[in-house]
């Protein structure tokens, strides 16, 4: 008896699908049959992961987007529908987090954070409701993070913001979608191995794994299996939830609290 529902045959959009935890996503997806569109503002990213999912035998394909841009979404669901004909599942990972202190930080920068993580996550979602709506079948993941919906950190002020603000959108969204039969989730991560964690310093990094119970970083395929179980037909009865993954890090009181 298979555990899950086969997914063969259904189709995603995943943004910011080009690298990091979109990648990892995509590669999940794939593996279970999926046809995935991935929408990167990387061409030569996009391009170098389709053909190394296509490598493995995955129906992948990409289009160049940024979701800050008001017209994205529809353009994402247009060529998703043009590519596969449906959609399926949507995952709205695109996120920028650059820091910048209160005192620093610029209306520019608040404006373009709230474009590509918050703005750029609600488009989407809507560019993609008629497909859904059509079906009477989809399932939204959001990426949001601990940082801002249970966490702070200095600096990242504006992005915590927008993180928090994914799953106060997703909350009525759920209400919203469930007539439709339609879910949306968000999955939390918390310090995951990817690309941007590239240049931090050892003692930094000694610092985070201190704090983490299990005692070591994340991978993006950890995080894509969340979202993956949040896309199956076996979630069906989950939407407006939240599910973190981040190793414990978010439990200990204080860092003496971890063994």
């Amino acid at each position: 008896m298979a555990v899950f529902v086969p997914l063969t045959g259904r189709a995603a959009i995943i943004t910011g699908g080009s690298r990091g935890i979109g990648r990892g996503i995509a590669s999940v997806f794939v593996e279970a049959g999926m046809s995935v569109l991935l929408a990167a503002r990387d061409e030569d990213g996009a391009r170098q992961a389709v053909d190394e999912l296509r490598s493995d035998g995955g129906e992948a394909s990409y289009l160049v987007a940024d979701v800050a841009d008001p017209d994205a979404g529809e353009t994402l669901a247009r060529t998703a529908l043009d590519r596969y004909g449906r959609i399926d599942v949507l995952c709205c990972n695109a996120g920028i987090f650059p820091q910048a202190s209160l005192r620093e930080m610029t209306a520019s920068d608040v404006d373009r954070i709230v474009a590509v993580n918050l703005r750029g996550t609600i488009l989407s979602v809507r560019a993609c409701l008629p497909a859904m709506e059509k079906a009477r079948w989809g399932r939204i993941v959001l990426t949001s993070s601990i940082t801002g919906p249970l966490t702070g950190h200095a600096g990242w002020s504006h992005y915590g913001a927008t993180k928090a603000a994914q799953l106060g959108f997703m909350r009525t969204a759920a209400i919203e979608l469930a007539p439709h039969g339609i879910t949306i989730n968000a999955v939390l991560p918390g310090n995951i191995a990817t690309e941007g964690l590239g240049g931090i310093s050892d003692e930094y990094a000694g610092d985070v794994l201190q704090r983490i119970p299990l005692g070591r970083l994340g991978t993006v395929r950890e995080v894509a299996h969340a979202a993956f179980f949040l896309a199956t037909q076996e979630a069906g009865y989950i939407t407006g939830q939240t599910i973190v993954v981040d190793g414990g890090q978010v439990l200990p009181e204080w860092p003496l609290a971890v063994t």
